[in-house]
């Protein structure tokens, strides 16, 4: 994890009101949906916006060669999270290797946001690298991961798992499908915003600079 100094000034009041934006409530239904979609031995975090971030960062704590299987088990959890959405053989991650490195480490937060595009997840709710690696705007995070349990949800395909009240449906739009017929008839009629040529016809009108009858 990269270190950062101290802000101040304008920056420290930017930073704290993104710190306002974090919701404790929303994190843990995020680790109880994370925890139960990615299954095994993962580990809870302890409560907090910090200890949530290390949770979800890439990479091995940089501790002694004897790395405990557990704290193995923690690195890769957005990859593994992602990876969870499909169905075996179809992952869209191939290889999560276990690494210290930090630009590795960045690579797979990257290549998870690219296979959360994918997924369905919408560009606006996409955080970027930083957001996360450096815990910038861990409320980004949050809104990523929601909207990744959402489409999950509404996808509902059979590989979600955890409780569909944690997430709100998308709405799914309605395709209507018109015949050839439909079609051509369209094409004849003014839209409503210049008037409407619907029952129009000739009947009682004169050629032009003839005089009208009057009764």
């Amino acid at each position: 994890m990269a270190n950062r100094g101290p802000s101040y000034g304008l920056s420290r009041e930017v930073q704290e009101k993104i710190e306002q934006k974090y919701d404790p409530d929303l994190e843990q239904r995020l680790v109880d949906w994370i925890v139960g979609q990615c299954g095994g031995n993962l580990e809870r975090p302890q409560t907090g916006r910090e200890n949530f971030q290390k949770w979800l960062m890439d990479g091995t704590p940089k501790i002694s060669n004897l790395i405990c299987a557990h704290l193995i088990v923690k690195a890769s959890i957005l990859c593994r999270l992602i990876n969870s959405l499909y169905p075996r053989g179809k992952e869209p991650i191939k290889k999560i290797l276990e690494t210290q490195m930090a630009f590795k480490q960045m690579e797979k937060i990257s290549q998870f946001l690219q296979a959360a595009e994918a997924y369905g997840v919408t560009t606006t709710d996409i955080f970027q690298t930083v957001d996360l690696w450096e815990g910038k705007d861990m409320a980004a995070v949050q809104r990523t991961l929601m909207a990744l349990g959402s489409v999950a949800v509404t996808k509902d395909d059979g590989h979600y798992r955890g409780d569909r009240d944690w997430f709100h449906r998308k709405a799914q739009g309605y395709r209507r499908e018109f015949s050839q017929e439909q079609l051509r008839q369209g094409q004849s009629l003014i839209g409503l915003q210049m008037g409407s040529n619907r029952g129009a016809s000739q009947a009682g009108m004169t050629g032009y600079g003839m005089h009208r009858q009057i009764m």
